[in-house]
């Protein structure tokens, strides 16, 4: 079979530039679900909100990152505050918990997005990993 002879495209279609990535059909559609959960994953340098149904499959996320936030900035509760709004627009959701995880600046920001997003929040968990005893320390230092 003969090898098929790529078109030539006119100039506008060519992307000259931009090698970003933008999520483009995620806002179009919206998905309906009754109850869910939402994430809120808050670092020092970064917040990502992840909403799930209860079974745990990803319906949507945003994070700072994706909102146009960079570097330090995406740490701060503004960016945050974006990201929760960024995740929940396409989302129809009725009632939801809220998973909190992380010593970030974001996480009330977020919290505070979500509340007055109209959602009737069910519980709202701190689910941030304690260490019951930690790692075993280093060697002590010989000099």
């Amino acid at each position: 079979m003969a090898k098929a002879i790529p078109r030539a495209r006119s100039r506008r279609h060519i992307r000259i530039g931009s090698r970003r990535n933008i999520r483009i059909s995620s806002h179009r559609n919206v998905r309906r679900i009754s109850k869910g959960i939402i994430h809120v994953q808050s670092s020092f340098n970064n917040t990502i909100v992840t909403v799930t149904d209860i079974r745990g499959r990803v319906i949507s996320w945003s994070s700072a990152g994706t909102c146009n936030f960079k570097n330090r900035i995406k740490g701060t509760p503004f960016a945050a505050q974006t990201a929760a709004v960024d995740a929940i627009q396409t989302v129809d959701i009725q009632r939801a918990e809220v998973m909190i995880k992380g010593p970030g600046l974001g996480r009330d920001a977020a919290l505070r997005a979500i509340r007055r997003s109209g959602i009737l929040l069910t519980c709202v968990r701190d689910v941030t990993p304690m260490p019951h005893n930690g790692c075993r320390p280093p060697k002590k230092r010989r000099i």
